[in-house]
């Protein structure tokens, strides 16, 4: 099994995908919980949803399903959000808050320290590989990560999410007209920025405006493409066309953008 798998492009967007992998070694599902061997909380056909928007994308894809590592999280393990219900680096509840792992089945931190290094460590070698050997080339780039989730989980947040959900960590992770070109670009949509999701790990460790490097966290609720937000997570053809094409319409707006150079920083 790749680990990562990655596509590599001249432009100057980088397509993040750390949650669109179903991969469980046999080992380790057959420790989960029946409900947890569901795999439900992946970011169910992240990979075809973006998959020919852009030309001379380059995507950094993980392989393995969250469950396992979480390549988004804090390696540290540190919360993305103090305070509030979430996920962490190796999960122990699912969306829903339910347990995934059978008694006495859960991972110690020697086994985390080794998944850690194991598939943390060569997703963000690769994805730190990728800004560089793009930023040689262009005076930004940009790091669009890719995800989706359900509309409603109780454990995580209140109500319905907004179809687009773009996480910036309060403006901090890139520079103003990039951000204004995703919200323009959506604009009439269901939509909030630095809502309840403001970005991930990647987002927040990568998105150094000052440097040229920029981070855009896309989190989009699952009914805007699927048939049902449950197994088996089938697409709906026709939501997924007309979410495409926003999609296209905001990977453009950004890779323009990125080309013609940056305003000032």
């Amino acid at each position: 099994m790749n680990r990562v798998d990655v596509i590599e492009g001249d432009g100057p967007v980088i397509l993040g995908q750390p949650h669109g992998g179903t991969v469980v070694p046999e080992a380790i599902f057959d420790r989960l919980t029946p409900l947890g061997q569901r795999l439900a909380d992946a970011d169910w056909h992240i990979g075809a949803l973006y998959d020919g928007l852009l030309p001379a994308v380059t995507v950094v894809r993980a392989n393995v399903h969250r469950y396992v590592l979480d390549v988004n999280r804090d390696p540290t393990g540190a919360s993305l959000y103090p305070g509030q219900n979430t996920t962490g680096l190796v999960p122990l509840t699912d969306f829903d808050g339910k347990p995934l792992w059978r008694d006495g089945q859960a991972p110690g931190e020697p086994e985390v320290a080794e998944r850690r290094e194991i598939y943390h460590r060569p997703y963000h070698s690769e994805l730190a590989r990728q800004i560089a050997r793009l930023r040689a080339r262009h005076d930004r780039v940009i790091v669009y990560d890719c995800h989706s989730i359900r509309s409603r989980l109780p454990f995580l947040f209140d109500g319905r999410l907004p179809v687009f959900n773009i996480g910036t960590n309060d403006a901090t992770t890139c520079a103003p007209d990039l951000a204004l070109a995703v919200t323009e670009g959506l604009a009439g949509q269901s939509v909030v920025r630095d809502g309840r999701f403001k970005g991930g790990w990647t987002t927040r460790h990568y998105g150094q405006p000052q440097i040229g490097v920029h981070a855009i966290q896309m989190e989009l609720a699952q009914r805007a493409y699927l048939t049902e937000e449950a197994a088996p997570w089938t697409l709906d053809p026709g939501r997924t066309a007309r979410l495409r094409e926003l999609l296209a319409d905001i990977l453009h707006r950004l890779d323009r953008l990125a080309r013609s150079g940056p305003p000032g920083a």
